[in-house]
């Protein structure tokens, strides 16, 4: 999901003071400044394979559509089944271009009656957006769905990413009833008179919670999490360590506008339904790829040695041309080893290819790897 650097003057965030006070480096990020760590990045990730990571992400755009045919209407865009979403359940998607590309990926939720975005109605639909492309996906959306629905972007709240295999019992103290959750649902709670919205889903292939609150509530309800003996701060550093582990792309680096779900191996966002009926933007292309295969393909790399390479250094064939990219790279904490994610032809995609890549004139060797490099750990129905 994207997350990138901006010249502008930073917004402030609600938990701005809160990470300044609590010693976080704080970095331009998306149009605010966010912290890129605390007690070290190594630190941060073990810990939240281990324990508890608690993570602001405030910057995500929080969308909620109203109206009636809400979900048909995004439908125009997302590649997903929306309409077949039951209340409180969510689905990952793609919000597309006329050619197929990836314009962002996002979470999409039907909401039930009485959730806490204001007043409900059955059609109800809350959308989080990656946080450097939030506005351009609302010129998008308003520009395509009808004018009967209504998009709130819900600029007064915040927004806590809670990852971890100890997530559950640190939350379950202070908000009973969110251990019901399973994977990749949600639902609304009450925090001392706080209205919450809790989804168990997240970043980095661990079980956890994301947390959406009023933005003036989330200083004490962060303090009550950090007084939970499970709960450290997380950083952005860790972060990102933790969902290249996890094999999750980050927008505007492993997926763009020319990238589309069949090259980026995101094929199972694309429902049976919709693949059937088309109907969305990019339908035409994205199937006949699906149909006839993609040229290249996102996969993962070890690198050999203890170098790690970076976003930008070039895949070459056997002749030494460039055929490919590497898109997020760096050391991977619970894997001991260099990683990387890559877009390469697809005779070169399968596990276990030996791979080049040359950095700044440097020549390193790999393999490709099945993703994700780390199990993950989602908490799934009937499990």
């Amino acid at each position: 999901m994207r997350e990138e650097v901006t010249e502008s003057q930073p917004a402030l965030l609600p938990l701005d003071a809160w990470h300044r006070a609590r010693g976080g480096r704080m970095v331009p990020f998306a149009g605010y400044e966010m912290p890129v760590q605390y007690e070290g990045i190594m630190a941060e990730h073990l810990w939240t394979r281990e324990s508890a990571g608690l993570f602001d992400v405030s910057h995500m755009g929080q969308l909620v559509f109203s109206g009636d045919g809400a979900d048909a209407e995004l439908e125009k865009l997302l590649p997903g089944d929306v309409r077949a979403l039951k209340a409180g359940r969510m689905r990952y998607s793609l919000l597309l271009n006329e050619a197929g590309g990836i314009l962002d990926d996002l979470m999409i939720t039907r909401l039930p009656e009485g959730h806490p975005f204001g007043e409900a109605g059955a059609d109800d639909l809350y959308m989080v957006v990656n946080g450097a492309v939030k506005f351009d996906d609302i010129g998008t959306l308003r520009e395509h769905v009808a004018d009967r629905i209504t998009i709130n972007h819900m600029e007064d709240r915040a927004l806590l990413a809670l990852q971890g295999p100890k997530a559950v019992d640190a939350l379950a103290r202070l908000v009973p009833g969110v251990a019901d959750l399973v994977f990749m649902r949600a639902g609304a709670f009450d925090w001392q008179g706080v209205p919450l919205w809790i989804s168990r889903s997240g970043y980095t292939g661990e079980d956890g919670f994301e947390i959406s609150l009023p933005g003036d509530a989330a200083t004490v309800f962060t303090d009550a999490l950090l007084e939970q003996p499970e709960v450290k701060p997380i950083g952005l550093g860790a972060r990102d360590s933790l969902r290249l582990e996890a094999g999750l792309p980050l927008y505007g680096h492993d997926l763009d506008p020319e990238i589309t779900p069949v090259t980026a191996d995101l094929g199972f966002a694309l429902s049976k339904r919709r693949r059937e009926e088309r109907g969305f933007a990019g339908a035409d292309h994205i199937l006949a790829e699906r149909e006839n295969g993609a040229v290249a393909r996102r996969v993962g790399l070890i690198i050999d040695g203890r170098q790690p390479v970076r976003e930008g250094a070039d895949v070459l064939d056997g002749e030494g041309s460039m055929v490919g990219r590497v898109t997020s790279g760096g050391v991977a904490p619970s894997v001991g080893k260099p990683i990387a994610m890559a877009y390469v032809p697809v005779a070169m995609a399968a596990p276990g290819t030996a791979i080049t890549v040359s950095q700044r004139g440097k020549v390193h060797h790999a393999t490709v790897a099945a993703m994700p490099f780390v199990p993950h750990r989602y908490v799934r129905a009937g499990a």
